[in-house]
């Protein structure tokens, strides 16, 4: 089957390339199989090292990647450039700092000696998005190759360049034979491959849907998962917000990678004695993101990675305003593109809409005005979401314990959800399971294994 590769800034094919068959992908899992002891017997340090040169061949090809990232899936050229950095300082982080995550921990019990050790568990299949290509990859790599574990990747399938970059990186960094590959497979071609005896866990980073339908397989197979599925993300703004602080960052994660990010702010639920100002600003602000060539320095809004993913999106927007909400800026697909839409904000926005129960992935805000600080609250937690969620307030200590209340995986007080290799990263409720990044992350797919010595 050939796959086209369509890029959303042109609606140009540029790309074609064929799905792989049963032979290739059993060639690809007998050769993962087979590296995994090798692999896992390397030390630490000789692991780490490799990790190393990985991240130089990332900031070497860095051009080749942003150019992908680009073309395939209309990432802006100072993000993408941004994203491949960051995966090389995890690649760098990890390197440096698994050998703590990994060291025996002593237990004082009545045995002579008591410990527990960390060992890899062998294949890890991994089912990535297209929103962040390298870092999404990256995010899961770089602490799967410390533990020792082997991996393949099915990426999305509007990204494929971007997955056989990643894999050359890999190669080019000094990675074995077989310890990482890429599979150019659909998603029953997917479902056999988790099925596969010889993988032994899997990590997707996608929809609720993907997430329901792996979950379930790995579920039935009894391996390891972990979830990071959609969020619709709460920006509580209290009445003693510093608003300058706050519509600054309210743009930036809303609107960067056109707002096709898990994590961006999508709620903004704003306490009414400050509610008329920030929305005055944030609409301001909105407006002034420019939509162009991503390629172009003066671009400031990017496509959206698809044009039914626009389309998608436009019909959630029809619907609130069906229901009442109230389009400030924005509100139609910006005409004579083929995946653009433009910075948006709706307003008015209550419980029915899409843009109050949906998550909207695309550059559309939704502010939710409510009365004081415990409204916010429950508005703030009235999802099905609990991925993060931000709030802003002059009183850090006050920020602290509203951050505390809310239902999600990180809350942020006057700061912008971020992913950092430091900190562990994932959801709640429908948001997923397991965790990302920081010690959580690499523990995530090891055998916590338990040794008594009386």
């Amino acid at each position: 089957m050939t796959v086209e590769i369509i890029n959303p800034a042109t609606g140009q094919v540029t790309y074609r390339h064929e799905l792989m068959d049963a032979a290739a992908i059993e060639q690809r899992l007998q050769a993962a199989a087979e590296a995994f002891p090798r692999w896992a017997e390397r030390s630490l340090q000789d692991r780490g090292a490799i990790l190393k040169q990985i991240a130089g061949q990332l900031r070497a090809r860095g051009d080749d990647l942003q150019q992908a990232m680009t073309s395939e899936m209309g990432k802006l050229k100072a993000e993408a450039l941004a994203e491949v950095e960051k995966c090389a300082t995890t690649c760098e982080f990890y390197a440096d700092h698994a050998a703590d995550y990994l060291k025996p921990q002593l237990i004082d019990t009545e045995a002579q000696r008591s410990y527990v050790r960390y060992e890899p568990i062998g294949c890890v299949f991994a089912v990535m998005p297209w929103n962040f290509p390298i870092w999404q990859v990256f995010r899961f790599l770089a602490p799967a190759f410390m533990a020792g574990n082997v991996a393949l990747l099915k990426h999305a399938s509007n990204v494929p360049q971007c997955a056989d970059l990643i894999l050359a990186v890999c190669r080019d960094g000094g990675l074995p034979d077989g310890v990482f590959d890429v599979l150019h497979i659909d998603n029953d071609q997917a479902a056999d491959v988790l099925r596969d005896a010889r993988v032994k866990a899997v990590t997707l980073t996608g929809s609720e849907r993907a997430g329901r339908s792996i979950a379930s397989n790995a579920g039935s197979q009894l391996k390891k998962s972990v979830m990071e599925l959609g969020g619709s993300d709460a920006f509580v703004v209290l009445d003693d917000a510093d608003l300058d602080k706050a519509v600054a960052a309210a743009v930036k994660s809303r609107f960067d990678n056109s707002g096709q990010t898990c994590i961006a702010a999508k709620r903004f639920i704003v306490v009414e004695a400050v509610a008329d100002e920030f929305t005055r600003r944030f609409v301001e602000a909105a407006g002034e993101r420019q939509y162009g060539d991503p390629n172009e320095r003066a671009t400031t809004l990017a496509p959206m990675a698809r044009a039914d993913l626009r389309d998608e999106l436009h019909k959630q927007v029809q619907a609130s305003v069906a229901k009442g909400a109230r389009v400030l800026i924005g509100g139609e697909p910006i005409a004579g593109s083929h995946a653009g839409y433009p910075a948006s904000v709706l307003d008015q926005v209550g419980p029915g809409m899409p843009a109050y129960d949906e998550e909207l992935f695309g550059p559309v805000a939704a502010v939710i005005r409510v009365k004081d600080e415990a409204e916010a609250l429950r508005v703030a937690n009235d999802t099905r979401f609990g991925l993060g969620g931000s709030v802003w307030t002059r009183d850090p200590v006050r920020g602290e314990s509203f951050a505390q209340r809310m239902e999600c995986g990180a809350a942020f007080v006057n700061a912008i959800v971020k992913s950092d290799a430091r900190l562990p990263f994932g959801g709640s409720k429908e948001s997923g399971f397991g965790r990302e990044l920081a010690d959580h992350g690499i523990h995530e797919f090891m055998n916590i294994k338990t040794i008594y010595v009386a």
